[in-house]
């Protein structure tokens, strides 16, 4: 009988990430990992943290960014011709281990694929099966062999369904804010101490931008009326969302507002701001951690938010009100995110200076929480999963 083909001498671990977020998840895991163990090697689907990290992209990560059930629909034969193309690699390349970064439509079924070929398989970031569609939980058994986890109420879920589970708390924890980082970043923007700012996140995602940049605008124009000082911070990731951004901004006649637009720095955005609205996502925790009280909207197509509603299992979908469980930050989807509603909540926040310094200890609260060496942990699981494959890393 032959014996079976040698790995390479550097093992290649096949990665896949699919938004802004699962790219700094990612790049902060590939520096880990490699720092501990140099020879290993990553590829896959990569945004520009995770190539910055030597992360080799043989798909550019724009590829799935792609949001809601509606929306995902048009684009499907892409995706599933994307995946299979991506499976077969993965195969060809001979990866003795998967890491799927959050996107979990896309990267459950390569997972599930890759793991009957005998691939061990990794999923970082838990799907939100603790607030919608929790019967996933059984999908994920069958196509993951470790789950990494950032919040602390995840692990038992898992660990009930026979999946090896690890918590590695949550690595913006880290950066979360100190009191006098707002003063710090505010005189970095040249913003008085009595300035009322404003952050507004419409999301990451072009799709996002397209979704609410209106809104988000015509909110800005309405607190604008009550308060005539205010000025509002606006990050935007990419060159296609701030052109999408500044098109709807000249469309609506609004080109005077007093905005700054910010190439990235959502965490400044935030942490100079009094108040900030932001879009539902891993962008609620940032806020969060930034220690900045805010207001929580997000919209999508009707079919999509009818397919949400029948799934949802907690009221909430705000990533604070979650781990406060309960609600602590106010929030408004679908028909209920008007210009009215929103730039009333948020004239409404910042004047309750009340209610702002209870977020500030809460948020204070959550970081310590959360903190943990989130790469060192993440890079253990991989170590450990490269030798359950039978490759030294």
């Amino acid at each position: 009988m032959a014996a079976p083909a040698a790995f390479p001498a550097a093992p290649l671990v096949g990665i896949v990430a699919g938004e802004a977020s699962g790219d700094a998840l990612a790049a902060a895991l590939i520096a880990a990992v490699r720092e501990r163990h140099p020879r290993v090697r990553f590829a896959g689907v990569a945004g520009p943290r995770m190539q910055s990290e030597g992360c080799e992209a043989w798909v550019p990560m724009d590829k799935l960014a792609v949001r809601g059930f509606a929306e995902v629909v048009a684009h499907l034969p892409e995706l599933f011709r994307l995946r299979g193309a991506l499976r077969r690699r993965f195969l060809a390349e001979r990866v003795p281990v998967f890491v799927g970064v959050d996107a979990p439509d896309f990267n459950l079924g390569l997972e599930a694929k890759l793991k009957a070929r005998g691939v061990r398989t990794i999923h970082f970031v838990s799907p939100s099966v603790w607030a919608w569609r929790g019967e996933r939980v059984r999908t994920i058994a069958r196509a993951v062999d470790r789950m990494l986890a950032l919040f602390p109420f995840e692990p038992p879920i898992y660990a009930s369904a026979g999946v090896a589970v690890d918590y590695v708390g949550h690595p913006m924890a880290a950066d979360a804010a100190t009191p006098a980082m707002r003063r710090e970043v505010r005189e970095r923007f040249r913003l008085g101490p009595a300035t009322p700012v404003f952050a507004l996140l419409p999301g990451s995602r072009l799709s996002e931008v397209e979704m609410h940049a209106e809104t988000v605008l015509r909110t800005a124009a309405r607190v604008l009326e009550a308060r005539a000082d205010a000025v509002f911070l606006v990050p935007l990731i990419t060159r296609a969302t701030r052109d999408r951004f500044e098109d709807a901004r000249h469309r609506l006649g609004l080109g005077r507002l007093p905005i700054t637009l910010l190439y990235g720095h959502a965490d400044d955005a935030l942490r100079a701001a009094d108040v900030a609205l932001v879009a539902s996502g891993t962008a609620t925790l940032e806020a969060a951690l930034a220690r900045c009280p805010h207001v929580v909207f997000y919209r999508v197509s009707r079919f999509t938010a009818w397919i949400v509603r029948r799934k949802l299992s907690i009221p909430y979908v705000g990533l604070p009100n979650v781990l406060a469980g309960r609600f602590v930050v106010p929030e408004f989807l679908q028909d209920d995110a008007t210009p009215v509603n929103l730039a009333q909540a948020l004239v409404n926040l910042f004047d309750d200076t009340v209610v702002r310094r209870r977020l500030d200890a809460l948020f204070a609260g959550f970081a310590q929480a959360l903190r943990a060496d989130t790469g060192a942990l993440a890079a253990q699981a991989v170590a450990t999963e490269l030798r359950a494959a039978g490759v030294a890393p």
